[in-house]
């Protein structure tokens, strides 16, 4: 079934055209991820499909009913509303209730003996019995708890820039929608959180459309991609890795086209240059075809930035980390951490959102000083530091000068010069827009323009700070390319698997309480020794050591310890006592009228029950696993 179709759409910003009469449709069940370099349009592309803006010209139509869920780059919030309140913030009839019953439990929290309130509460509670409603809040919560969101009646104001948005996703994910688009869903979101998603969004059963520049996440969702590229949309069937062949099949089919073109014109451009004169119809129709060939000029420009710059030698000592420690408040977020920076050090930190990553490379930059501890710098160092924040850029300068305030010229690994003004052309800016002012810029190219100044600085230790957020695919392939050939240690924080699998070869892994630990290898390579630490672990229970004199034979046999034992013998009773009282709870919900207090006091209950009995359950197949293996044994 056809959701959305879209015919003809153009649209500009000034004299700069974004797309011209693309068309484009999406069908029930179809996960459509949106890729193009930044500035061409992606994001007014999706706002277009949506209805929040107008294209300047062309149709758009939907399926009767058609329900559509946005998430914006840039979110709007209000500031006084809980995080709950801010989910349900839909038009649907089932939000709309659950949002009369928090609205109405959050006044009832604040004078609990008011019996209209109590009388309200009642009526809410049968309301959301009847429209399954619970389920809705349920997985809501759960959604947020995904996210790192644990505090739901938490202000909105209070919260900060990434919290903000995972709330505003979690919204875009519970609210009912056929049609679910998405603009950078993975940016603020860390590695395990970012699994989690590709799951919901797979399982999920409705339409989606998503720009994001997460390799792996397109690979796992996406079963079509849409490529936006000066001005004009091309489809391609199938993931990213499908794309890449397709895309590079059809690159390859264009630059024959343009040879033969090319071939032409020079043989035509020849025959004019003969001086045969055009005063026959013949000579007249041959002139116009050069014309015309001059005209379907075809658009071959490679997207590839090379880049090579040259960097300054670094002398034996580089960075130093002695036993460092950094706390904010009560919470300690590095804890006596030691390292040596090395000349070809590869170094990727992961770490949940919060965890001290960006602190540590505060820390290592000069920015911040640790409470205890020292960061020692070797005299040739020169750091090129790319934060998350488009550091001290003025929005009133050019794109040239903004370039030319770092550096006019810079110098290549094999010792020649290039001028800003090339260097910016091999970033994607070209000459029209070198000269535009920065506040014009969209915030992909913004970023991009940040990276290019700290490149031009000519550093030897670079230090990157979520540098694949707001960055496009191509950019961030020149990045990866760059790096691979850059002299100096590199250390970046990234959520980005794929980024980290390509440029890693030691990962750094914020494990809580100020605990960073070292992993040799890429991302997947620290994946797999955890998920091999947590199969062996599983597998494995550690067993309290008993003293024993006696000769022990080359192997241990596997058997249950003494509270196993006792727990296997006894836990499909437990079970069946949580599931009666589960039972005896839901009969006393459904005969309970008017007493509001001891209405939610079972609610409590009955949430508590069944909290226990998915842990038994868990626990139940974990002890038959084992029994089995240790049968299997004897």
């Amino acid at each position: 079934m056809n959701l959305l179709s879209a015919e003809n759409l153009t649209k500009s910003f000034g004299e700069k055209i974004l797309f011209k009469n693309i068309s484009f449709g999406i069908n029930e069940g179809e996960k459509v991820g949106v890729i193009g370099i930044n500035g061409t349009g992606k994001s007014t592309f999706l706002k277009v499909l949506t209805g929040i803006e107008a294209p300047d010209s062309g149709n758009i139509s939907t399926a009767n009913g058609l329900r559509i869920e946005y998430l914006s780059q840039h979110p709007s919030f209000e500031d006084d509303a809980t995080v709950l309140q801010q989910i349900f913030n839909g038009n649907n009839p089932t939000i709309e209730l659950i949002r009369e019953y928090e609205d109405t439990l959050n006044k009832l929290s604040v004078d609990p003996e008011n019996k209209t309130l109590q009388e309200k509460l009642l009526k809410l509670n049968q309301k959301m019995d009847s429209a399954d409603a619970w389920s809705m809040e349920s997985e809501a919560k759960m959604i947020l708890t995904k996210l790192g969101i644990s505090s739901f009646d938490a202000k909105v104001g209070t919260l900060s820039g990434g919290q903000r948005k995972r709330v505003a996703l979690a919204g875009a994910l519970i609210r009912p929608s056929d049609l679910l688009i998405l603009d950078e869903p993975t940016n603020h979101i860390d590695n395990d959180t970012i699994l989690w998603l590709e799951e919901y969004l797979n399982k999920r059963k409705g339409a989606l459309i998503m720009i994001t520049h997460d390799r792996y996440f397109l690979d796992r969702i996406a079963n079509r991609i849409i490529e936006l590229d000066s001005g004009q949309l091309y489809e391609y069937k199938g993931n990213y890795s499908d794309f890449l062949e397709a895309k590079t099949l059809r690159e390859e089919q264009l630059k024959t086209m343009e040879d033969k073109r090319q071939s032409l014109l020079k043989k035509e451009l020849e025959w004019i240059r003969s001086g045969v004169k055009a005063r026959g119809t013949k000579q007249k129709a041959r002139i116009d075809r050069f014309e015309r060939l001059k005209e379907q000029a075809v658009n071959i420009f490679s997207d590839k930035m090379e880049i090579s710059v040259g960097t300054s030698r670094l002398g034996k000592k580089i960075i130093e980390i002695d036993n460092i420690s950094k706390s904010f408040g009560d919470k300690c977020y590095i804890k006596n951490f030691s390292y040596t920076l090395l000349r070809e050090d590869r170094i990727g930190m992961i770490g949940p959102n919060g965890s001290g990553k960006s602190t540590l490379l505060n820390i290592i930059a000069g920015v911040l000083k640790p409470d205890s501890g020292k960061v020692e710098i070797g005299e040739t160092v020169k750091i090129g530091y790319y934060t998350q924040e488009n550091k001290e850029m003025d929005e009133n300068l050019r794109v040239i000068e903004y370039i030319r305030e770092e550096a006019e010229y810079i110098t290549t690994g094999d010792g020649s010069k290039i001028s800003a003004s090339q260097m910016l052309e091999r970033f994607l800016f070209p000459p029209y827009l070198q000269w535009t002012p920065i506040s014009k810029l969209s915030g992909g190219e913004k970023r991009r323009l940040y990276l290019l100044r700290i490149l031009m600085s000519s550093p030897n230790v670079l230090l990157l700070d979520e540098p694949t957020n707001d960055l496009d695919i191509q950019t961030l392939e020149i990045l990866e390319e760059y790096l691979d050939e850059f002299l100096g240690p590199v250390v970046t924080v990234s959520h980005d698997r794929y980024f980290l699998d390509k440029i890693a070869e030691k990962i750094f892994a914020f494990e809580g309480e100020g605990m960073i630990k070292s992993y040799p290898g890429n991302y997947e390579d620290y994946q797999n020794k955890i998920k091999n630490k947590i199969i062996e672990e599983k597998n494995n229970p550690p067993v309290k050591e008993k003293r024993d004199t006696r000769i022990k034979s080359n192997e241990t046999k596997l058997k249950f310890s003494y509270k196993e034992k006792q727990e296997y013998e006894n836990i499909e009773g437990w079970i069946e006592e949580v599931e009666n009282e589960l039972k005896e709870i839901e009969n006393q919900i459904n005969n309970t009228q008017s007493d509001y207090v001891l209405l939610q006091e079972l609610v409590d209950k009955q949430r508590a029950l069944e909290t226990r009995l998915e842990e038994l359950m868990e626990r139940w197949e974990y002890l038959n696993e084992l029994a089995e293996k240790i049968n299997a044994g004897k």
